[in-house]
């Protein structure tokens, strides 16, 4: 196989949607305000990385960062690709800094229900901190929704829990603990994470490949643009 000329930048918002749709095992875009960071295979749009607020109020609050300071990476949607992903998601967080030259720590959670236990995060030196809390999630009309976003739906419609249950619109699904992951932007907040790693999780075996393999598969995106001269910052 001969070089492949990989390149980032900015992607429009239907571009992101469109690789979280159809690459991405949640089969929907985060809500709230994203960064949204696209991939390009010689001039072949290959997905999506998108970092974001998460579901936490107050994410970074725990490792004593502003609002500012810390964001979620809410998002890798990819579809075929060449491209080691710890590559792409290296290139994507030099544009994440371009954003917001604040930001000092990324985290980011490996969904155990879907068969993930964060092998491109160990891959690319993230430290893992051990897993979350327990939360509820559940299946609104098709769709997962955490309970925060499930209290929102009813605060907005004021349609109670047991009624969209009752309705069939509102399911709870069994649930595990996520993987946490923390990447630091700088020495002083390596520093100060660096008590809170844990030993890697194994591989959950075959569970992973099946769904890794389920959400890159699809066409690209026709709407996305090719770019000629996209460069990746140092």
């Amino acid at each position: 196989m001969g070089k492949v000329d990989l390149k980032v930048d900015w992607a429009t918002h239907e571009a992101a949607k469109y690789a979280c749709e159809n690459w991405h095992y949640s089969k929907s875009i985060p809500i709230g305000k994203l960064v949204k960071i696209g991939a390009w295979e010689n001039n072949k749009f290959i997905g999506v990385v998108i970092f974001g607020r998460g579901t936490a109020k107050s994410l970074g609050s725990k490792y004593g960062l502003k609002q500012d300071q810390c964001v979620e990476l809410v998002r890798i949607s990819l579809t075929k690709h060449v491209s080691p992903v710890t590559k792409i998601m290296k290139f994507a967080q030099r544009y994440l800094k371009l954003s917001n030259k604040n930001i000092r720590l990324i985290v980011s959670f490996a969904s155990q229900d879907a068969g993930h236990h964060g092998g491109i995060y160990q891959g690319a030196n993230w430290i893992y901190s051990g897993l979350t809390a327990y939360k509820g999630e559940f299946l609104y009309k098709g769709k997962r929704a955490t309970d925060r976003q499930v209290s929102a739906l009813v605060s907005k419609t004021k349609i109670s829990r047991g009624e969209l249950e009752k309705r069939g619109f509102l399911t709870k699904l069994p649930t595990n603990p996520k993987y946490r992951y923390l990447m630091p932007l700088d020495a002083d907040m390596r520093k100060q994470i660096a008590p809170l790693a844990k030993p890697y999780p194994k591989r959950v075996k075959q569970a992973m490949a099946d769904v890794q393999l389920a959400q890159r598969q699809g066409s690209t995106d026709r709407h996305a643009p090719n770019y000629n001269n996209v460069n990746i910052p140092a």
